[in-house]
């Protein structure tokens, strides 16, 4: 979809989204693009889940997906912070409609690696059919949940769902919203990067472990056809901008 924008926020950021972020989304939808929300929750999960005494295991960076958990996951993902997302929007006079994969089969996966991490999954195809009709007159917001093709649900990663899903549609940009304006590097956003610079920024550490996720996911996009990828605090701000090549 070359008129689609996806835009990831986490969790924590959907208490701090301001006015300029709903402003973008209005001017967006007057220009007649699409426009999908992916929403985290990592945080809220993690006190739910030591509020009910389950205990959180993570592997490499990745939850533990436990039945349990994923049972969590989804409550907290469904019942807490994609409602919560859609009364902003509602609040802002945004026509949006909460989405999951449940809904037409919108987002089917397979599992990462189940000996090791349990429900944890990633996207392997999109509904585009049906998604394109839903955001031709609204806003989807959409909870980083895949099924498998006999029905359970699998746990994704919001950074990788919005990355996953924008690869697979093609979508022509992508904002990965986080709590830092950028890629740090001295104090100083980076503006700019391609996928080459990524080994060296990793070696002198100006990447550090919680972007680099991000960024994997990020080069996964711009590979298979998303024009941009931007790292950012918010919509207004460039922060990082990732694309194929420098001159592009």
């Amino acid at each position: 979809m070359v008129n689609l924008i996806i835009v990831k926020i986490g969790g924590n950021a959907i208490s701090k989204l301001n006015s300029d972020f709903f402003e973008q989304l209005r001017q967006w939808r007057q220009a007649g693009k699409k426009v999908l929300l992916i929403h985290g929750g990592g945080p809220q999960i993690s006190k739910l889940s030591a509020q009910l005494n389950v205990p959180t295991h993570k592997e490499n960076g990745i939850r533990v997906t436990d039945q349990e958990t994923l049972a969590l996951t989804k409550m907290v993902l469904l019942g807490n912070t994609q409602p919560a997302l859609l009364l902003r929007l509602a609040q802002e006079g945004l026509a949006a409609i909460g989405l999951n994969a449940s809904d037409q089969q919108l987002l089917t996966g397979t599992y990462v690696d189940q000996a090791a991490y349990g429900a944890v999954g990633s996207i392997t195809g999109v509904n585009e059919l049906a998604l394109s009709k839903i955001l031709n007159g609204q806003v989807g917001v959409l909870a980083p949940l895949a099924l498998t093709r006999d029905g359970k649900w699998l746990n994704v990663n919001a950074d990788t769902a919005a990355a996953d899903v924008a690869r697979l549609l093609k979508a022509s940009q992508l904002y990965l919203l986080t709590d830092v304006p950028g890629v740090l590097k001295d104090g100083k956003v980076i503006s700019a990067m391609i996928p080459q610079d990524l080994p060296q920024l990793i070696e002198d550490k100006v990447i550090t472990d919680g972007m680099q996720p991000k960024l994997s996911a990020a080069v996964r996009a711009v590979h298979a056809g998303v024009q941009a990828v931007r790292i950012t605090d918010q919509l207004t701000h460039p922060g990082t901008t990732l694309k194929m090549e420098a001159n592009d």
